[in-house]
């Protein structure tokens, strides 16, 4: 458990506003839901969650999940969440800050979660984001992609999925997707056609 506030913490931001110091920011009903989230999370060693601009901004934090099984399992990801004044009544926007192969995870970081989306309710919460997050990664879901091609891959031949994977997490994530789309769309003659094709145009422009 996180504990945000200390007692003499407390006691200081009283006394100061008792003998005309600077006055404590009030905070929104926003960030005092987010403050009993963090106060209450119970996340497995595999997520690490940092506040890289400090106590004063709660509202945007970082969250690394190092998945323990699975497909990604050894791999580090690292996501980024900006939580509204509102919070609770409207879910936080999460980002994927590292380029993964995913079915559920498009290049640009969207992430596909129901309950970042439809789903979300004001009685969840960080915790239940995050432990959502982590799901994504042992258990993948190719029904509901943003990453189609990865998603068809997955359903269609769970080993292909694997090597994907593991060339995308030792650095070849953007190669990976120019293998899918040439091997999902093409036959391989059509693609030995395609690679002769490029190995003669230099030639041509030299003529």
């Amino acid at each position: 458990m996180i504990k945000l506030f200390k007692v003499k913490e407390k006691q200081r931001e009283q006394a100061e506003n008792a003998s005309g110091g600077p006055p404590v920011k009030k905070q929104s009903a926003g960030e005092l839901r987010l403050h009993k989230d963090i106060s209450e999370l119970n996340l497995p060693t595999s997520c690490i969650i940092r506040f890289p601009n400090g106590k004063d901004d709660l509202m945007n934090f970082e969250v690394s999940i190092q998945p323990d099984d699975g497909y990604y399992m050894g791999g580090t990801f690292l996501f980024t969440f900006q939580v509204s004044p509102i919070y609770p009544h409207e879910a936080p926007k999460v980002k994927c800050k590292t380029k993964v192969y995913h079915p559920n995870i498009d290049l640009e970081g969207n992430v596909c979660l129901n309950i970042l989306r439809e789903d979300w309710k004001p009685v969840l919460n960080i915790n239940t984001v995050i432990y959502g997050l982590y799901h994504l990664f042992t258990e993948p879901n190719y029904e509901d992609p943003l990453n189609h091609e990865a998603a068809a891959v997955l359903r269609e031949n769970p080993k292909l999925f694997e090597s994907n994977v593991r060339r995308a997490m030792a650095g070849g994530s953007m190669v990976c997707k120019i293998y899918l789309r040439k091997f999902h769309f093409l036959s391989k003659r059509l693609l030995l056609f395609v690679l002769v094709e490029q190995d003669d145009k230099p030639e041509q422009d030299q003529a």
